[in-house]
């Protein structure tokens, strides 16, 4: 027998049952069961206590419906919800504000909020109460009806209802996203005439808002002003730095906070570890790893994989190999970070070792998984292999392609000179071809100099991503290196016409535990003298052995003078690091941009010059420079 049809047993229809209603007390024991299933979550047991209570011939009061609502709407059961609503009014308890409250609440968690609003209307005395008005625009707000809820909010003003924290909570949560921030600072002002600014999940909520809408300005200054912080609120700000690229500003707040004392919990770190992957602060990792030891978070997944991530993106292969190998339970996402890392060093045969392992094991890959796989193929030059897996994507997993694949497979082609396969393959594309895809192919264009198909990407990326000025100084180094001067002519004209203004270049490198992080053309750095003295030493020494001094060097001037930029960053941070260290020591680069030619034979020929190993990871991939070779082969 049902729920529902338990709910329909003798008492409620007879005259000896709303007399015994009378006598409240008798119900105490039952309500306070019910009160303590409800609050343990045991929602069913509270369904199955109220229907034994109906059968004992107890009848129920208005401290008992609050309860057996709560269970309804949490599992979902309109119809039990609807007879329950019956027994109120029978019982008499409608006119009660937390009877009301709980049916409006039942009504919008199962999704019948014109039921909701009935409830609200026909009642007098809830356009009078706070309560209840609160019930129902929260209600408005889970079903996307955020506008309705506006309004009711408006009519709550007006009539002079008192708004209260509870109202604003059911209204901020929405604003988190960019089209409704307005209306947030707008509820954010109203808070803070009202004195609710100082209410202190208000402040978790805007906060919250400000991150999740990208406006971190306006969330720092919020969080500066909080009288009250708790570990939610420091989580909040770290996610919101780290979800916006402030890599940097993280770890400036994981300082802070460990100075302040305040916990650390696993979304902290997770936030902490993302920035340290971002910035290759490979020391900070390895301090939160011991944090995470410390804390006995050793066991979390998301910790886990996080820390794999981080070490392979910060260089460190073999620790990345050494935690992957720890996990117990390895999920798609531990697989894949560790695949993705091999294949950003250049390590695609262990790549695709490990591939194969993962589906020995049962795990299917998925399209995150196709990405990696294909990507440390097209690094490794194993086309044939890579295009193998683009195949079994669809024929063996059922997985449709998406741009990100056909990118990597369009790269895979073009380095392998495959230049007319790869331009076909987009013809053939079943979804639309985007930006990153022609991308790919202008820049197999540049690799293997051909200028005609290059021009014919680019028309068709600039349709698509107009803005994008990394696409037009590839353009320009493609003309450069034909020595087709009116090309390298007409994208300046592009560029001045279009008013367009390259991302800087900008390169990190650590040191005793501190990011030091350098522009193109930067002179702000304490040790400025000191990094180009060295740089100078350096280009004396690379100019002697032959170094970019010849086409390269002419391409890089033209380059530098079509952007705008002096020094390219990876430079400085390699003086940088040569000044601060030992002989010996291996340098770590991480670079935001695909290091350009010049650097990378720069790069090649320090490293024989001074006997050291570089480690640079630019856009696109890891660089391990020894002895004037680079792991990539010249291949990337």
């Amino acid at each position: 027998m049902t729920v529902q049809s338990h709910f329909r047993i003798r008492g409620l229809n007879s005259h000896s049952a709303i007399a015994r209603s009378l006598l409240t007390t008798t119900a105490i024991p039952w309500n306070t069961h019910l009160r303590e299933l409800a609050k343990q979550c045991l929602f069913s047991e509270a369904l199955n206590l109220y229907r034994r209570m109906l059968r004992s011939g107890q009848s129920p009061n208005a401290f008992t419906f609050p309860f057996v609502l709560k269970s309804c709407a949490s599992l979902s059961l309109s119809t039990a919800g609807k007879l329950l609503h019956g027994h109120v009014i029978k019982i008499g308890c409608e006119p009660e504000p937390f009877v009301q409250t709980s049916l409006i609440s039942m009504y919008c968690k199962c999704c019948l909020v014109d039921n909701a609003r009935k409830v609200f209307d026909e009642n007098p005395q809830s356009r009078n109460l706070t309560v209840c008005y609160n019930a129902l625009i929260s209600g408005y707000t889970l079903n996307s009806k955020f506008l309705d809820g506006i309004v009711l909010f408006s009519k709550m003003r007006e009539t002079g209802v008192a708004v209260n924290s509870v109202t604003m909570l059911g209204l901020i949560p929405r604003c988190a996203e960019p089209v409704y921030l307005a209306l947030g600072m707008c509820f954010h002002g109203f808070c803070v005439k009202s004195g609710l600014d100082i209410d202190f999940s208000i402040g978790n909520c805007l906060l919250t808002m400000y991150v999740k809408c990208g406006s971190v300005q306006y969330a720092r200054s919020l969080f500066d002003a909080m009288p009250e912080k708790g570990l939610i609120t420091w989580n909040a700000m770290i996610s919101g730095y780290a979800q916006n690229g402030f890599a940097t500003e993280v770890l400036d707040l994981y300082r802070e906070m460990k100075l302040c004392g305040i916990y650390l919990d696993p979304v902290t770190l997770v936030g902490v570890l993302s920035s340290c992957t971002h910035l290759g602060a490979h020391g900070v990792g390895r301090e939160v790893e011991q944090q995470v030891q410390l804390c006995g978070f050793d066991s979390n997944p998301f910790l886990k994989n996080s820390l794999i991530n981080m070490y392979a993106r910060c260089g460190n292969l073999v620790k990345a190999r050494e935690i992957f190998d720890s996990v117990l339970e390895k999920s798609i996402v531990s697989w894949t970070g560790v695949i993705g890392g091999y294949g950003v060093h250049g390590h695609g045969e262990i790549a695709v070792q490990l591939f194969e392992e993962m589906i020995k094991t049962g795990i299917r890959p998925d399209k995150t998984a196709f990405v990696s796989i294909i990507s440390a193929c097209s690094h490794s030059g194993m086309t044939d292999k890579g295009l193998e897996y683009f195949s079994a994507m669809k024929s063996k997993y059922g997985l449709q392609p998406g741009p990100e694949h056909y990118s990597c497979v369009v790269d895979l082609l073009g380095r392998a000179g495959r230049l007319k396969e790869a331009k076909d393959l987009i013809n053939s594309m079943q979804v639309n071809p985007d930006g990153a895809v022609w991308g790919a192919l202008l820049n197999a264009c540049k690799i293997h100099k051909n200028v005609e198909l290059a021009e014919l990407a680019f028309e068709r990326i600039i349709e698509l991503e107009p803005t994008n000025i990394g696409y037009y100084v590839l353009l320009s180094n493609i003309y450069s290196d034909a020595e087709n001067l009116e090309g390298v002519l007409k994208v300046r004209v592009m560029l001045r016409e279009r008013q367009l203004k390259k991302e800087p270049g900008c390169s990190y490198v650590e040191l005793k535990g501190k990011v030091h992080m350098f522009l193109a053309g930067d002179k702000t750095h304490s040790q400025t003298a000191d990094i180009y003295g060295m740089l100078d030493e350096l280009e004396n020494s690379v100019k002697q052995l032959g170094g970019p001094n010849g086409e390269d060097h002419k391409r890089r001037k033209g380059e530098e003078q079509l952007i705008g930029e002096g020094v390219h960053s990876e430079k400085l941070a390699i003086a940088f690091g040569l000044v601060n260290t030992s002989p010996g020591t291996e340098i770590v680069v991480i670079k935001n941009l695909r290091a350009c030619g010049d650097c990378h034979l720069f790069i090649k020929l320090v490293s024989k010059i001074v006997d050291r190993k570089f480690v640079v990871r630019d856009a696109t991939r890891f660089h391990h420079f020894k002895d004037g070779v680079c792991s990539c082969r010249d291949y990337w």
